[in-house]
């Protein structure tokens, strides 16, 4: 027993956990499926890998500067997260093997699911999130569960983790045909609940033919923005130096050294929004290299494997599509979230701590997925929504964590508040022992929605073809 679980654990650790490993092992398999040459099937998968490494390089350099950026803006605010007596570390130290074991058997039975049920169609390969899905899901069943060994929260961990890593990019379908039509990948993050609430709310307030952020016809002496580097460069630059401005000067300058001890606090603002832009350069161009090698190397999972399959992918993956919309989301999303933190502090309701990084990814999905329902009106929407999400998620989640892992609060993106709440709401029913319901009913949703789904495709194919019978029936008869 001991030996299998050193086992999971290390595919957890040192495959799922490791992106550019668990990215370039599925090209190299894919490749070899193929029967590519052996030089091809080298390089395709050096590639690939790579690809995401410097994905990863450019998300290393902008995340960075949203570190820096959101600790000068708390500071320039006159806010502080609020106290926890619990902390991630302390939770990670008492649950980190659990976590990983809810990685590795989930992605097992995720596959599993995917193989017997074609309708599944997309399998799950962002890595980083399988790790903090699986977190959630585990703090989630403490909470509810408190008195589960870790059987029991390995196993029903895991059966909820992979009925959501299977429906996820499902309900993410009907938005990514329309920046995909020809569904080479599916969409894997959890900022879908953003993006879909989106995609309903934009609807009757724009079009994108009209209204296109990549469209957008600006006057001259104003072109430049449409350059998505200069006008990420100019914009977050000029954020960073008003909060400069606002900030505590001890804290600034202390940020400041870190970079260059000689370094004037005004020219470490300029260039921090200048490494955020070079980021962003480095992530787009990794995004492209890997998806260059990723995706017609998953042929082969999908000829040999399991049939029809396709990967579904991290976010960046859609930032290509509209980079404008990415920008107007991120802002609208940012301009939101400020403004709810005072009102909050205000009110005296809840300190919330900016969480930079999230409001750049679920903002930027959610507007690039509202700017195909409603072009920059869209994008703009799914900004504000990214931004209400996440503020009022972190108020009210906070104390949901407060016997685990708090801060998951602030680093979460929507689908997590979803999740915690949604087992939350559970724990009446399922407390305790009981807490097997909940991957028997997770489960069980999964089998019965993707036989719905069976069924309405096998439906549609055969109309299609009894339509294609009756068009060339009259050219029998004229023959």
């Amino acid at each position: 027993m001991d030996i299998i679980k050193d086992i999971l654990t290390f595919l957890a650790d040192n495959v799922f956990g490791q992106v550019p490993i668990l990215i370039g092992l599925i090209t190299l398999t894919g490749l070899l499926l193929q029967r590519k040459r052996f030089e091809d099937t080298l390089a395709g998968a050096l590639r690939a890998t790579i690809g995401v490494v410097i994905l990863f390089i450019g998300i290393e350099i902008f995340t960075g500067g949203l570190s820096s950026f959101q600790t000068v803006l708390a500071n320039a605010m006159g806010t502080d997260p609020p106290k926890a007596d619990r902390t991630l570390t302390d939770f990670m130290t008492s649950q980190g093997g659990t976590v990983a074991l809810v990685i590795t058997v989930a992605f097992l039975v995720h596959v599993l699911i995917v193989r017997l049920f074609p309708a599944a169609r997309y399998l799950y390969l962002t890595g980083h999130l399988m790790f903090w899905i699986s977190m959630v899901t585990v703090a989630s069943l403490v909470t509810i569960a408190p008195d589960a060994d870790q059987l029991t929260l390995v196993l029903c961990g895991a059966g909820f983790v992979a009925a959501y890593w299977t429906l996820q990019p499902l309900w993410m379908r009907p938005l990514m045909r329309r920046i995909l039509p020809d569904d080479r990948f599916g969409f894997a993050h959890t900022s879908s609940l953003a993006a879909v609430v989106t995609g309903f709310v934009a609807r009757p307030f724009g079009d994108r033919d009209k209204h296109d952020t990549e469209k957008l016809k600006l006057p001259r002496q104003l072109s430049f923005f449409k350059d998505i580097n200069v006008s990420t460069a100019l914009i977050i630059s000029i954020i960073m130096l008003v909060s400069v401005g606002f900030a505590d000067k001890d804290v600034v300058t202390k940020l400041a050294a870190e970079m260059d001890p000689k370094l004037s606090p005004w020219v470490w603002g300029l260039l921090v929004g200048l490494r955020f832009a070079g980021g962003i350069a480095i992530l787009l161009f990794g995004v492209r290299m890997f998806l260059a090698e990723i995706v017609p190397a998953f042929k082969g999972f999908s000829d040999k494997v399991i049939p029809g399959t396709r990967p579904a992918l991290d976010v960046p993956t859609v930032f290509p599509v509209a980079p404008t919309a990415v920008m107007l989301g991120f802002v609208s999303a940012t301009v939101v979230f400020l403004g709810c933190l005072g009102v909050f502090a205000a009110a005296g309701w809840f300190t919330l701590a900016p969480p930079m990084i999230m409001l750049f990814f679920v903002g930027g999905a959610a507007a690039v997925f509202g700017n195909a329902v409603a072009g920059w009106r869209g994008a703009v929407i799914g900004g504000v929504i990214s931004g209400l999400m996440l503020a009022v998620g972190q108020a009210v989640t906070w104390s949901l964590f407060d016997k685990t892992a708090p801060e998951l609060a602030t680093l979460a993106d929507p689908d997590w508040y979803a999740i915690a709440w949604l087992l939350k709401a559970l724990d009446p029913v399922v407390g305790g022992a009981a807490v097997w319901a909940v991957p028997i009913a997770a489960l069980a949703v999964t089998t019965a929605t993707l036989l719905i789904l069976g069924r309405r495709e096998k439906a549609k194919e055969l109309k299609e073809l009894k339509d294609a019978d009756k068009d060339d029936a009259p050219a029998e008869q004229t023959a």
